[in-house]
């Protein structure tokens, strides 16, 4: 059998980092947001007397990375046979958009494709492997949920789903071509203040209660943050670069996503998108627009996606209405 699924990248609209836990990894309050660019992954899988797991990369992002065991989508791969006990001859393609280093999940998305697909092959219930997925990285998880938008809390895997119902802006995302090692990210990283901490997480249920009502972004635009902002863009000039020309643009809706090095903005026309796409566009970033990845619970509420273009920096999305 023979599964073709979309991995949708994602952003953070909001991260703060509220703690430290002893085994190393820090606590996070942060609210992603899905989004119509990604990579698009097929898996095919038979019962077999021994594993024999495969993998070929496509794309543009493919030469970069490496076709073997290490990777991601391997991994997830044998991660759901050990779990179920089973062995399979499992053949995967990816077709790599989504840059590595950049803060937008790619491959936490496809080990979560992977999953998913070998899920409906061999008729297992997804929910049994979310303990297993957040093994794999703690983004994982967020990807095996269809919603758009999720609150995440301890190391990210602590997921709630939140509804978006209203009308959504249009994403601009510039990727400097630098990728930003999220070690080296922490490892800068001083914590906040316990009333710093409370403050901004206030902050965050007052931006998710914005996106339940529907509010237009001019509402809640003022309520994005990253604390991680501060430990990557006085280190990194081509990250800092492209965030000072998004504000340059009277665009003040602008956020690094995760730990970088993505920049996006939000604006709220397809126009405002296109003008903002080439002002920024040179031989120095990869800069294109998009929409938020409305799920099949969105399309079930009369949000059906019209997007296109998915998966390739040049390719543009119709505005869900």
């Amino acid at each position: 059998m023979k599964i073709t699924r979309f991995c949708p990248a994602k952003v953070n609209l909001f991260l703060e980092v509220t703690g430290k836990r002893p085994d190393g990894y820090h606590e996070l309050a942060t609210l992603f947001g899905k989004i119509n660019f990604g990579d698009t992954l097929t898996v095919e899988a038979v019962p077999a007397p021994q594993t024999d797991i495969s993998l070929t990369l496509t794309g543009p992002v493919a030469p970069l990375l490496q076709a073997d065991a290490s990777n991601l989508a391997c991994r997830a791969a044998r991660t759901f046979l050990e779990h179920f006990h089973l062995t399979a001859d499992v053949q995967i393609t990816l077709e790599k958009h989504t840059p590595t280093g950049a803060g937008l999940g790619g491959g936490s998305s496809d080990a979560a494709g992977v999953l998913l697909a070998l899920c409906e092959i061999f008729g297992k219930d997804k929910n049994e492997l979310l303990p297993a997925s957040a093994k794999l990285g703690a983004d994982v998880p967020l990807f095996m949920y269809e919603d758009t938008f999720l609150k995440g809390e301890g190391i990210g895997e602590k997921l709630t789903p939140v509804p978006a119902p209203g009308p959504l802006p249009w994403l601009v995302l510039a990727y400097p071509n630098t990728v930003v090692p999220t070690k080296g990210v922490f490892a800068r990283l001083r914590l906040p203040s316990a009333e710093a901490a409370l403050t901004n997480t206030s902050n965050l249920d007052k931006l998710i209660a914005y996106l339940r009502c529907a509010s237009p972004l001019a509402g809640w635009k003022h309520l994005l943050f990253n604390r991680l902002e501060e430990c990557v863009v006085p280190f990194t000039n081509s990250v800092r670069n492209v965030l000072l020309d998004l504000r340059k643009t009277n665009t003040d809706a602008v956020l690094m996503s995760g730990s970088g090095s993505t920049v996006f903005a939000l604006v709220e026309t397809e126009k405002d998108a296109k003008n903002l796409v080439s002002k920024l566009q040179n031989k120095e970033r990869i800069v294109f627009f998009t929409t938020f990845h409305r799920s099949l619970k969105d399309e079930n509420n009369g949000n059906k996606d019209t997007s296109y273009g998915r998966g390739s920096p040049q390719g543009v999305c119709k505005r869900n209405v």
